[in-house]
């Protein structure tokens, strides 16, 4: 495994994960809120939505969407950007990119391309909903949306039981 360096000398640009608040705009953090002012580029799960957030902390950079629909359409433009030097943070909605939000597919193709992805820590729902639940937190396993149809959720839970 690649050991993974936020600063230093790089030939292409940067994919940063930044992670976003959950209900709480005092959840951003100093270093999230650095990054989005200072990359090239923000790829937005929704442009409006983001978009408030950004006007929140005066961040002027420009966003481009990048959801579940336009993922295999973005992703080429995207890495051509960052093998250009470009930087790019990728953000979703509320909380992590790549947790059950859009995002896997093109930090697995920046891994691919050799270009250095940045996780930034922050608001997670799961592990905020486990600290304050009083249950162990050990051992703990993280699935996802489960379906949404009654059978195949009772199914998929059957399964998880």
């Amino acid at each position: 495994m690649e050991q993974q360096r936020s600063f230093g000398s790089h030939t292409t640009g940067t994919l940063y994960l930044v992670p976003t608040p959950i209900g709480n705009l005092g959840d951003m953090t100093i270093r999230a809120i650095e990054i989005l002012k200072t990359v090239d580029l923000i790829a937005a799960e929704d442009t409006r939505h983001t978009q408030m957030l950004l006007n929140h902390f005066e961040i002027k950079t420009k966003t481009i969407s990048f959801h579940e629909h336009n993922t295999q359409m973005r992703i080429p433009e995207l890495l051509a950007k960052l093998a250009n030097g470009e930087t790019i943070a990728q953000v979703s909605d509320a909380g992590m990119p790549s947790i059950s939000d859009p995002g896997k597919e093109l930090v697995r193709a920046a891994i691919d391309a050799g270009v250095p992805v940045v996780p930034l820590p922050g608001a997670n729902a799961a592990t905020t909903a486990l600290i304050a639940s009083g249950l162990p937190p050990q051992p703990f396993l993280f699935y996802g949306f489960l379906p949404r149809k009654a059978g195949e959720k009772n199914r998929e839970l059957e399964k998880l039981a």
